[in-house]
């Protein structure tokens, strides 16, 4: 840790100086740390800028939601020539050099992410008189959320799922801004302290959060001719809350964590929370499927939470628009996947995501936008936390004491998705429900860790078997193991 600290520490004026996206603000120099945080504003910008580095190509904005995960979890194919460089990752080799390296970014951004909150962290309480009122609960609150889910992604990524892993060491909790290499933590460990961040995000966002209110409405806040949001006036720090860690955002990584930690009461409750505040509405199917300027492929209004990916449009487009150079899918594997010939016939999920290419494979268009702006109005955004995600950890909570109620939560996504073949106990509930992450988080990243976290293997398109053995734990980096004496 201690070197890649350092780097943090030399990069952070250059970091913050680039974050004002969300504050129109353009600073001509940048500034040192005890400047910017001597004002409300100075935390407004310092927290901004962990979301903007979070949005970066080679973090949330693309390799750690669109790419790695899903070339594990086998859901692209490849050209022989490899374009991509993802066929040995695909094959779970975790000595090749193209691996390492972007594990190695992997691993730097989220620290140097989590570096940042805890700057904010240690000086904002100290602070509390030139915030004005529940801006000092909004900004320690967001910060401690970040730091708990940037050290949570890490750790079901790198670490040795829960269930045959508890005690094992993972990866280092950093709490403090320092220089100091932090000891690798057990697995457990970061469990206890991510869920102590988020609990207390939790509870201070539940006393300002502008999402909660009544009027705050979740919808289409950046398509002028059809607006469906009501934002709060004012600052725009308080804009905008689903590409923030908001309230409702820390209960569904809440839910994800007690989940993950095998804590079934919790997660429901904190999935169930989201579910019963009925904030975030199904999408309707016609503007799922819409050819129109209207279509949201994204399936907005359900996110609780998604990077805001602007800056990523033109590597969104190198990813997907060339089937020959890009990510696609063969006819058969993603007819597979989808249950095409069966139940997945009128799956919206299939028909709004692929379009058969000239080549006769599939071309992934969830996240593309044509050149006159139409067909996906909201492509610049890199989803995180749905609410469907919500129903299938409710599922999961209760199937052993009520699989009724547990398949109930399974169809009324597959209803939303235009699936009418309901699922019963005649099925495999876990088969189903994995068929069900990969199918909804397509290109998130988020089914590679439910194959994980479940301990079970991965079948590629060719049919080979990738055993859990083969799966995890994932190597940390060569410079954290070097450096940092692991």
């Amino acid at each position: 840790m201690k070197r890649f600290i350092l780097y943090y520490i030399a990069f952070l004026p250059l970091l913050f100086s680039s974050c004002n996206d969300w504050l129109t603000v353009q600073p001509e120099a940048s500034i040192g740390v005890e400047e910017l945080l001597n004002s409300e504003e100075g935390f407004f910008e310092a927290i901004n800028g962990i979301y903007t580095k979070g949005a970066d190509n080679y973090f949330y904005g693309g390799l750690f939601t669109v790419e790695i995960q899903d070339a594990l979890i086998q859901n692209y194919s490849f050209k022989v020539q490899d374009y991509t460089q993802y066929v040995r990752t695909s094959m779970f080799d975790f000595t090749d050099v193209t691996f390492k390296w972007r594990n190695s970014l992997i691993w730097n951004n989220a620290y140097n992410g989590i570096a940042n909150a805890n700057l904010i962290l240690e000086n904002i309480d100290g602070k509390k008189e030139i915030f004005h009122e529940g801006m000092y609960e909004l900004v320690k609150g967001e910060a401690l959320a970040l730091r708990a889910y940037f050290h949570f992604d890490l750790l079901r990524y790198f670490a040795l799922p829960y269930s045959s892993g508890a005690s094992s060491k993972s990866i280092p909790y950093v709490t403090a801004y320092s220089n100091r290499v932090t000891p690798l933590s057990t697995v457990q460990e970061v469990i206890d302290k991510a869920l102590s961040d988020l609990n207390e995000a939790k509870r201070l966002l539940a006393t300002c959060d502008p999402i909660l209110k009544a009027g705050y409405i979740v919808g289409y806040n950046n398509y002028e001719e059809d607006s469906q949001s009501t934002e709060e006036e004012g600052t725009l720090f308080l804009q905008n809350r689903r590409h923030r860690l908001n309230y409702f955002a820390v209960c569904g990584t809440l839910a994800r964590v007690y989940l993950y930690a095998g804590n079934r009461t919790e997660a429901l409750a904190n999935a169930k929370e989201v579910i019963d505040a009925n904030k975030f509405p199904w999408v309707d199917r016609d503007r799922f499927l819409a050819e129109e300027k209207t279509r949201d492929r994204l399936i907005y209004p359900e996110l609780l939470f998604a990077w805001y990916i602007e800056k990523q449009e033109e590597n969104m487009r190198n990813r997907y628009e060339n089937t020959t150079t890009g990510y696609f899918i063969n006819n058969d594997h993603v007819k597979n996947i989808y249950e095409v010939a069966t139940v997945g016939a009128d799956d919206d999920r299939f028909k709004s995501w692929f379009s058969l290419s000239t080549e006769g494979n599939y071309q992934i268009i969830k996240y593309l936008r044509n050149d006159q702006k139409t067909g996906n109005i909201h492509y610049l955004a890199s989803p995180s936390i749905r609410l469907s995600e919500m129903y299938y950890i409710a599922a999961e909570s209760v199937y052993e004491t009520n699989p009724g109620m547990a398949w109930n939560y399974l169809n009324t996504v597959r209803t939303h998705r235009g699936i009418g073949t309901p699922l019963d106990s005649s099925d495999n509930f876990q088969d189903e429900l994995l068929k069900e992450y990969r199918k909804e988080t397509y290109a998130e990243g988020q089914a590679f860790y439910a194959y994980k976290r479940l301990n079970k293997s991965i079948r590629s398109e060719s049919g080979i078997i990738f055993q859990p053995t083969n799966i995890a734990p994932i190597p940390l980096p060569d410079d954290e193991t070097e450096f940092g004496n692991r």
